[in-house]
């Protein structure tokens, strides 16, 4: 199930966005550690296996911030100019869209490409790489939504 996320504004735009991710991927960490626990082939059982705390740490450290995701979703189905981008995500100034797609190009999620024309025509497409982050985004937002659900129905 493939979610436009960028059409579902209470996701892009809330302060908790940093904390959905952290606990989606902290969910997956426990989920993947319960299955190499019970298959016994990887590790003992008694401590969680450094390669996951590195995993998970270059996850975060390439994802996390108030816009990473958003943008990652806003090019999830086709690349995308700069103004394009920009419309999609109404409350980023350009400064803030800048900077984070430098560093989603630094770490490898999207690719920037420089068309010799007049005016210079930018776009912007995911890597592979960025494209498989559809699969936590997709998890996210079901596990948003569901949590959102939860938390009206105890009010």
């Amino acid at each position: 199930m493939l979610v436009d996320v960028a059409k579902l504004g209470y996701f892009c735009y809330t302060k908790y966005t940093t904390i959905l991710l952290y606990s989606a991927m902290l969910l997956y960490t426990y989920y993947r550690f319960n299955a190499l626990k019970m298959s016994k082939t990887y590790f003992d059982g008694t401590q969680c296996p450094k390669e996951f705390v590195l995993a998970l740490n270059d996850t975060l450290n390439v994802v996390t911030g108030k816009w990473k995701l958003a943008i990652v979703s806003a090019l999830l189905f086709e690349r995308k100019r700069f103004s394009d981008i920009q419309r999609m995500i109404t409350k980023i100034t350009p400064r803030m869209l800048s900077k984070e797609l430098k560093e989603l190009e630094l770490n490898g999620i999207l690719t920037r490409t420089v068309y010799d024309t007049t005016p210079v025509l930018v776009e912007y497409e995911l890597t592979p790489s960025g494209k498989q982050l559809s699969v936590v985004i997709d998890t996210m937002v079901e596990w948003g939504m569901q949590h959102r659900e939860s938390v009206i129905s105890i009010d």
